[in-house]
């Protein structure tokens, strides 16, 4: 009895075990917020780069996949004008004639979240802002103008969502500049505030809090 006591005790802690492991959670992957959505580097290019993309990939929203062609001349003088420039130097006028501009150029929408009420990046967020440094810095988009446009969720009046805004964009610039040795005059930060909700049906949502990046300028035909 007392072998067949032992023999069922070790059984079950066999079962215990393997059900233990089954229940542990999967490894995580760099650019993997635990969700299931990771952006690679590969993918950014994709986005940004001005030729036919593949098929969306969860977790991402990518811009009109059309080729991209030579800038106006209304385009390049606004280029001109705010690259450069601080983030809070940019009028509201501007802001909004950036992303005129911005909505038919290629751009990917990354879900780059930061510490709530604060422009530090979120640790899950890092590795999806190094896969952005190595993008950037790729034979197919280097030496190209890039817009990085922040966004907060709706907590708060407007006036702080816009200087939270402009600093999470800020962040991430320092960000590319610092590690990936990137041209700060390769990149116009601005920033949106609270004005353009990418889930207005979840204001609060975290998904709100992120950055988008807009290829404005192919480095093929840009003017510098």
């Amino acid at each position: 009895m007392r072998l067949a006591a032992k023999g069922l005790t070790a059984i079950l802690s066999i079962i215990t075990v393997s059900a233990a492991l089954s229940l542990a959670p999967s490894p995580v992957r760099a650019g993997d917020d635990g969700n299931g959505k990771n952006v690679s580097e590969d993918e950014i290019v994709r986005a940004l780069a001005p030729a036919a993309k593949k098929p969306l990939t969860r977790g991402l929203s990518i811009g009109p996949q059309t080729a991209d062609p030579a800038p106006s001349a209304a385009e390049t003088k606004l280029l001109q004008s705010v690259r450069g420039r601080s983030t809070r130097s940019l009028s509201v006028t501007e802001r909004e004639e950036i992303a005129s501009v911005a909505k038919d150029k290629p751009n990917i929408d990354l879900e780059i979240t930061f510490d709530y009420n604060s422009a530090n990046i979120s640790a899950k967020s890092l590795p999806s802002v190094q896969a952005l440094g190595r993008a950037l810095t790729s034979p197919d988009l280097k030496g190209s103008t890039f817009v990085v446009a922040g966004h907060t969720d709706a907590a708060g009046g407007e006036a702080y969502n816009q200087d939270l805004s402009e600093r999470r964009a800020d962040s991430i610039k320092r960000y590319l500049v610092d590690k990936y040795s990137i041209a700060a005059t390769d990149l116009v930060t601005v920033g949106y505030g609270k004005s353009k909700l990418k889930d207005p049906s979840q204001p609060m949502a975290e998904v709100n809090r992120r950055v988008q990046v807009v290829n404005m300028e192919n480095k093929t035909t840009a003017s510098k």
